[in-house]
């Protein structure tokens, strides 16, 4: 695919040591099943930690590539992590209908993308209004949707930190079924769907 980069070997190496992190980090993990070994796919999980796509990639038994905050990409040093790891930059502060096609053109060619529907960071053990753009991403692609919740990151790296605490909290993630959607909804109400999802798990 044409201005898609990240690095094969780059996960390659990730998927040796990743066991590692996990231990560090206390990650457990139920329903990993769930989620398609091959073929496009979306996980939306909820959000209240920077650390959140990170633990993912952690335990997800194929990359994920998720949408980040367009000011990430401005961070030396981080900006070239971030791409090699195949991120999209999204413009927050409009809508970002050229990353929003860049998904959806990813998931239709057998890539998983990772999404936060609540858009950004909710506060600790709280959840927030999705975005309708992730109604229009599902409904444009041919992929399933795998709900993810997320519990235990906003304590071992709270909004705010720099560096997490590791032996904080133990970090709990459970995978849901492949949700069925009728894409022919209104985008708000898929969203609201699949946040609902969600927060059952």
């Amino acid at each position: 695919m044409e201005n898609f980069e990240y690095s094969k070997l780059g996960y390659k190496l990730w998927f040796l040591i990743r066991p590692i992190f996990r231990l560090i980090f206390r990650i457990s993990v139920e329903g990993i099943e769930n989620v398609p070994k091959e073929g496009g796919c979306i996980l939306a999980a909820n959000h209240r930690s920077n650390l959140d796509p990170f633990v993912l990639n952690t335990i997800s038994p194929r990359p994920i590539f998720f949408m980040a905050k367009h000011e990430l990409f401005k961070i030396p040093v981080l900006s070239w992590i971030i791409r090699k790891a195949g991120a999209i930059p999204v413009k927050r502060t409009t809508r970002d209908i050229g990353a929003l096609k860049k998904a959806i053109e990813l998931v239709n060619n057998g890539y998983c993308i990772g999404i936060f529907p609540e858009g950004t960071r909710a506060k600790p053990g709280q959840f927030r209004k999705p975005q309708s753009g992730v109604g229009l991403l599902v409904s444009k692609t041919s992929g399933g949707v795998v709900p993810v919740r997320i519990e235990g990151t906003d304590l071992v790296m709270p909004v705010g930190s720099s560096f997490p605490k590791i032996w904080k909290s133990p970090i709990k993630i459970k995978f849901g079924k492949p949700l069925k959607i009728d894409k022919d909804k209104e985008y708000m109400e898929i969203a609201e769907y699949i946040m609902e999802e969600i927060k059952k798990l």
